[in-house]
């Protein structure tokens, strides 16, 4: 009997050692009992099977850190729900998003994001089982932001009975946008600025042709429209290049530039159109400092500042130019008595084509690009610009850039 019972255990131990074994990667010798007993052999096994498992465990711990690492520093939101649309995981990013700290697990959506569209979303991907893709807009502070949301199901158990949950994605496009919409706000700017100067030299050329040609009273003054109009195409080609130069090209020519003599260049540059209109120029305190750029690029600015503050004054006005040592920094200030900008227009008057007056903008020959270019030039030279005005009293415009 004592035999009998001792070999049914013995079989039920090498049963044991047998499925241990299995449990062993495929590439591992296994442990033969040889001399040695079915429960020494079934120890063996089992040490083997337990050393294996802590490296498994350790493992999966390494690769769960750096998923979690991963997922944590994307700039993408990232956000995990159950089947009850209960947050299972929620990265950093998302957390930013919903102005709120790291929600808990298990923490309702709704708690999390107060949109929607969002929780619409991820429960119809929970319904169907099949991913979804659209864009939200969700307020965020004071202000909205656009996203685009990508969400598909997302396993969360293995019995037969669990529901899939979900994992959204959600990328941030409001730059996208408003970039798109400044590509397209530009396109629709230069077609109608050059529809305007092109009908006009279609029209007076056909007119011409028609027989005006032949008309000494008027033929010369149809040519005189027809060039001021191909004079003012080509300016706004002229600064539409120089605008795209300005925002794709590298700086080039990095020099030391005085700024005293850039202001004076400047101011000769524009004091035949100053005694022509009947406008005094006033030289306030230069300053004796240096500054790094372009000196072409930093004259061009300063030509159109006070070419501005000529054109938009009023006869028998002025304008004054000076420049001011602020510690580290040099502001050079230019300003007029003349029309002056309205307190609705001020916060836009460095957008290209923007125009306040713009019958009289194109009197004068603007093309509504001169203050885009100034604003352009002076931030690659790491400075700023800045307006300040009164409506019939004048304006200031102020340039800020650090000493070389």
């Amino acid at each position: 009997m004592a035999t009998l019972l001792a070999r049914g255990v013995d079989r039920k131990i090498a049963r044991m050692r047998e499925f241990a074994e299995s449990l062993l990667q495929a590439g591992d010798e296994p442990v033969r009992a040889g001399s040695l007993d079915q429960l020494e052999a079934l120890d063996r096994s089992l040490l083997r099977m337990a050393g294996q498992t802590r490296t498994l465990v350790e493992r999966a711990k390494l690769e769960s850190a750096r998923r979690e690492a991963i997922l944590s520093s994307m700039v993408e939101g990232v956000l995990a729900v159950d089947d009850q649309l209960r947050v299972t995981f929620c990265n950093q990013a998302l957390a930013r998003l919903a102005g709120t700290r790291m929600p808990g697990v298990g923490t309702p959506l709704m708690e999390l994001v107060r949109d929607v569209a969002l929780q619409e979303t991820l429960a119809d991907v929970i319904r169907t089982g099949e991913p979804a893709k659209r864009n939200l807009h969700i307020p965020v502070s004071s202000s909205g932001r656009s996203f685009e949301l990508q969400a598909a199901p997302l396993i969360t158990g293995n019995k037969p009975g669990d529901k899939p949950g979900a994992i959204a994605i959600l990328h941030d496009i409001t730059d996208l946008e408003r970039l798109e919409r400044i590509r397209n706000d530009f396109v629709a700017n230069v077609s109608h600025e050059f529809r305007t100067p092109l009908a006009a030299i279609s029209g007076y050329a056909e007119t011409l042709l028609d027989g005006a040609l032949e008309d000494p009273q008027h033929n010369r003054r149809f040519l005189e429209i027809i060039n001021s109009n191909a004079i003012r195409l080509s300016n706004i080609a002229a600064d539409l290049l120089t605008l795209s130069e300005l925002q794709t090209g590298a700086p080039k020519d990095i020099e030391p530039i005085p700024v005293a003599d850039a202001l004076e260049s400047a101011l000769s540059t524009v004091a035949a159109e100053a005694s022509r209109r009947g406008v005094s120029i006033e030289r306030g305190n230069f300053e004796n400092v240096t500054v790094s750029g372009s000196r072409y690029r930093l004259e061009q600015a300063l030509v159109n500042l006070l070419a501005n503050a000529v054109k938009f004054n009023r006869p028998g006005g002025s304008v004054r130019a000076e420049s001011l040592r602020n510690g580290t920094e040099v502001r050079i200030v230019i300003s007029d008595t003349g029309v002056g900008i309205p307190s609705n227009d001020l916060p836009r008057i460095f957008e290209r084509f923007y125009r306040v007056d713009k019958g009289r903008s194109r009197e004068v020959g603007g093309t509504g690009l001169g203050l885009s270019i100034v604003k352009h030039i002076v931030e690659r030279m790491h400075g700023s610009v800045s307006a300040t005005s009164q409506l019939g009293k004048g304006s200031a415009f102020t340039v800020t850039l650090p000493l070389a």
